[in-house]
This record gives structure tokens, C-alpha cells and sequence, in this order.
């Protein structure tokens, strides 16, 4: 594989929005619903999780394979663009366009707009248009464009009235130095679509739109049993000690595990003894832990349990603890954060530390009636600690909300 060409030397620190959710991920269930061309490679690879690569020698039949989406060049008036229906709803805080490896060919300028369809009123003509990308014959649209009866439907959604998020805007090349394109977007509505504009055509590699999820939690009954820290309900990793290998954000995405990378993975601790000793209850014992804290979609009160350790199979934690605390809503998670690094947080015993397995689901009855839990009330946030490191890809909070 090559590495992106390099233009310049200095590098730029990122934004703090990159550490939000990426609400437009195909693996969380973000799809493209209409393109007007994807010639050289489909607009699907927008939103694909994995990094864009670069295969010097790969070809296709209609041209030089690339990892994001390109269209043709434009010989005809107007302007390609596509919609996105983005994974989650959410309130979008920053954008990545990302025009890596896209360097003689990349788009010059982009635009952004965006839609809400509250309670997931989507138009049919977006309906129809998604169905049709996922009909066609092999599962690529590369080598075609919008069909007349495609364009005309697409243009009945009247897309390009959405709000504009990102007003007309350049964009660096795909070098390595100039690729990665950032912008801050003030919105503070809820959003469910987007629509990309390419000014007048060219390549992006990848699309990220990083914002905070906003589920209706006012339809959802107080009797119903949620994942309360999964990602699509608005949970959030907030802090960790360590996140050699993986972050933990990967700990409440949805589904199991892909591979050993699509968890959270500390590093080996160097103050380890050169001789394990289990203590008298049978745990090892360990110089040190690691932890990573999770913030709740809602208050609520969490009755099971479970740690995942697909995939960990000889680097699984010997054993883990999950406190719980409940603080208040307008408490910032960089407050959060820099109260636990001070040891400030009133943490409870929800899971008293427990041993683990390799590669296995564990679940635990938390519930105030017959459960282990300290912290029978409502919380909003909760400590995973692992002992004495290693790496965990799932962890579920299953509970009920809490009126607030």
C-alpha cells in the first residue's frame, strides 16, 4: 500500500469534536440514498469506518481504482452531489472531508446541507431512491450515474433547500499534510440527511460527520429495557487511562465485535510482577488497573450487565469492576473527566470486581432485587476497570430511562 504523497513537513492538532460519535458510519447503519455519479468509485465508500488506502497498481473497467468516491469529469451543466442518511440523529458538531490520495483529481470546493425528518417521517422518493442503490446487479454502482426518472425523483426531495452547514468551501489536495479537512459547523438543530455538494466534480475519499446522537427518548416507554450505554441511544467514552491498542469508544458500538481491533485495548502494564500470585479469594494479584469511564444516552437505572470479550482470547482482562455514579446533566464530560483523573467522583459498587473469560459473554444481574448493585437508583455515568490490562469490545448497560 502506499502512504499518502507528501507535500509539506509541520503537522496541525485536531479538533476536539473528532472525539465525538461519527453519526454517518455504514457500520452503524448510514447509507447513501442518491448520487448523481459514481463512475470511478461509488459514494457508498464515503462513509466506510476503515481509513482510505491507496493500490497503485489496481484498475477497473472504467479507470483507476480509488477508495472513496469519485465521479466523472463533468462535461455536462451543474454539479454532483449525493444524500446521506445518516446512522443516528444527532446534533452535528464538525465535519471531515477527507481527499486522501485524491490529489489531481480531487474536488476544489464542497458544500453541506441538511435535513430533519422528525420520528423518521423520510420522504418516499428517499426511500425509493436508497432501495434502488441496493438493487443494482453486484452491489456497485461504479461505471453508472442517475438515471432521468433517478434525478427527477431525487429532485423532488428539494434538497437543495436544505439548511447549508458548511457554506461553499476549498479543500486541500490528498496529500498527507492537506488531506484531512476540518470544519467546525454551528447548527444546533437535530439532523437525520445530509446532502453533499461537489463543486463542480472530482473525489473524496471520506465523509465524517462527528456530533452528539439525540434519540426521541420521549418515545421510548419507561418500562422498556434499553442498552442505556449503547451509542445509538447516545452513550458516550468519555475518558480512559489508557488506550494503547483501541479506544473505548469501540466498548458501545453496536453488534459484536468485528475483530480484535474493534474494542478497547490497554497496554501491557510494565510494572507487572515477574511471578503472578493470586490473593486469597482466589484473584490475582496486581500492581495496578486501567479504566475507562462511560457517560449514559439518559439517566437511568441499569439492571444487567454484560462484558464482551469477543476476540480477546490471550490478552482478555483477569477480571473488571463497574462502579456507577449519578451527576448532574449539565455537569461538562471535560469536568467529568478531570474529576475522576482527581479522584472526585463519588463512585459506587454496581460490579465488584469479577473474573473474566477469553473471548466469551458474560452478563450480570445489577438489579436492585437480588443483584450485586450498590447503586440501586438512577445514574448517568459508569467506571469499567480492568485488572490488571487487556482488552474488552463490548460493554451493555441494559436498564430502564429515568424521568428527569
Amino acid at each position: 500500500m502506499a502512504d499518502r504523497p507528501m507535500q509539506q513537513s509541520h503537522t496541525t492538532a485536531l479538533p476536539d469534536f473528532v472525539e465525538e460519535t461519527d453519526l454517518a458510519l455504514s457500520r452503524f447503519g448510514g447509507r447513501i440514498c442518491f448520487a448523481t455519479d459514481d463512475w470511478f468509485a461509488a459514494a457508498e465508500n464515503l462513509l466506510d469506518h476503515e481509513e482510505p488506502i491507496f493500490i497503485p497498481d489496481k484498475f477497473t473497467a472504467y479507470g483507476k481504482w480509488m477508495d472513496g468516491w469519485e465521479t466523472r469529469r463533468k462535461r455536462t451543466a451543474g454539479h454532483d452531489w449525493c444524500i446521506i442518511k445518516l446512522a443516528f440523529p444527532g446534533r452535528i458538531l464538525g465535519v471531515g472531508v477527507d481527499t486522501s490520495f485524491f490529489t489531481g483529481n480531487y474536488v476544489p470546493r464542497c458544500s453541506i446541507q441538511a435535513a430533519s425528518y422528525i420520528d423518521d417521517n423520510e420522504p418516499i422518493a428517499l426511500q425509493k431512491l436508497a432501495a434502488a442503490r441496493t438493487e443494482v446487479p453486484g452491489g456497485d454502482k461504479i461505471g453508472s450515474k442517475a438515471s432521468e426518472e433517478e434525478m427527477t425523483l431525487a429532485a423532488s426531495v428539494h434538497s437543495d433547500s436544505w439548511e447549508t452547514i458548511l457554506p461553499f468551501t476549498p479543500l486541500g489536495a490528498g496529500y498527507k499534510d492537506t488531506c484531512h479537512n476540518y470544519f467546525a459547523i454551528e447548527a444546533t438543530e437535530r439532523f437525520t440527511h445530509l446532502r453533499l455538494n461537489m463543486f463542480p466534480d472530482g473525489g473524496i475519499a471520506r465523509l465524517r460527520v462527528y456530533g452528539i446522537v439525540a434519540r426521541a427518548w420521549h418515545l421510548v416507554p419507561a418500562t422498556q429495557v434499553v442498552d442505556l450505554a449503547a451509542v445509538e441511544n447516545g452513550g458516550k467514552a468519555i475518558g480512559c487511562s489508557d488506550k494503547h491498542y483501541g479506544h473505548p469508544r469501540n466498548l458501545i458500538n453496536p453488534g459484536r465485535g468485528i475483530n480484535m481491533g474493534d474494542g478497547w485495548e490497554t497496554a501491557r502494564k510494565l510494572t507487572r510482577p515477574p511471578v503472578l500470585e493470586p490473593d486469597e479469594g482466589g484473584l490475582i494479584k496486581v500492581p495496578g488497573s486501567d479504566w475507562a469511564v462511560l457517560r449514559l444516552g439518559t439517566p437511568g437505572k441499569v439492571r444487567e450487565l454484560e462484558i464482551d470479550t469477543c476476540w480477546f482470547k490471550g490478552n482478555y482482562p483477569e477480571s473488571c469492576q463497574v462502579e456507577a455514579v449519578e451527576l448532574p446533566l449539565d455537569m461538562s464530560n471535560e469536568d467529568v473527566h478531570k474529576a475522576q483523573e482527581l479522584g472526585e467522583v463519588p463512585w459506587r459498587i454496581l460490579l465488584p470486581r469479577t473474573k473474566l473469560g477469553a473471548d466469551q459473554q458474560a452478563y450480570f444481574d445489577v438489579g436492585a432485587e437480588g443483584g450485586r448493585a450498590e447503586a440501586g437508583g438512577a445514574v448517568t455515568h459508569l467506571k469499567l476497570t480492568i485488572y490488571p490490562d487487556g482488552g474488552i469490545s463490548r460493554v451493555r448497560a441494559r436498564g430502564t430511562k429515568v424521568e428527569v
